[in-house]
């Protein structure tokens, strides 16, 4: 940014009223790093890492059955503090719930974090899982939605001749 766009933006009250100077938000977005990822970073971490962490499905019953990220385990949120002693002791979590207006996932982190793991939240959920075009499961077998080109870079090219191979990762940032 040019210093004279600079001195524009921040002379727009609206915007600017109210901001953090850049060590304040340096620690901010380093803390949020800390404790959250996306869905793409999970994909290359499940093709990259099998066995680093656990992905932690958090939904309902219902929700599991309409669908779910290969190799996750169930356990809903409410369940989480009387059944989460079937994982191994401090290995790392994933958390995932329904989407982003959902704070299911939240919650489940949470409940991780003080029976003692490691833990992030995938932002984006299951519903962002989906739109990205990545491969899910229902009991019926897997399944794939061609990805929402305004959620997935790479939609409407395939890579390596399968859209929702594990190396069709959707986020360029």
């Amino acid at each position: 940014m040019t210093d004279a766009a600079t001195s524009s933006a921040l002379a727009s009250p609206a915007l600017f009223a109210n901001v953090a100077t850049p060590a304040e938000a340096e620690r901010h977005f380093a803390a949020r790093l800390a404790y959250e990822t996306d869905v793409s970073d999970v994909a290359v971490a499940l093709r990259e890492e099998p066995g680093a962490f656990v992905l932690v499905d958090t939904r309902s019953e219902a929700s599991w059955q309409q669908g779910r990220v290969p190799g996750a385990v169930h356990l809903p949120t409410r369940r989480i503090a009387a059944e989460a002693a079937a994982l191994p002791a401090g290995i790392p979590v994933v958390v995932y719930c329904w989407g982003p207006g959902c704070n299911g996932a939240q919650r489940a982190a949470l409940e991780f974090a003080r029976l003692g793991h490691p833990v992030k939240e995938m932002l984006g959920g299951f519903e962002y899982w989906v739109r990205e075009g990545f491969a899910f499961e229902t009991d019926e077998g897997r399944r794939v939605r061609p990805a929402d080109p305004l959620t997935n870079v790479t939609a409407g090219r395939e890579l390596d001749g399968d859209p929702a191979a594990p190396g069709a990762i959707a986020c360029a940032c």
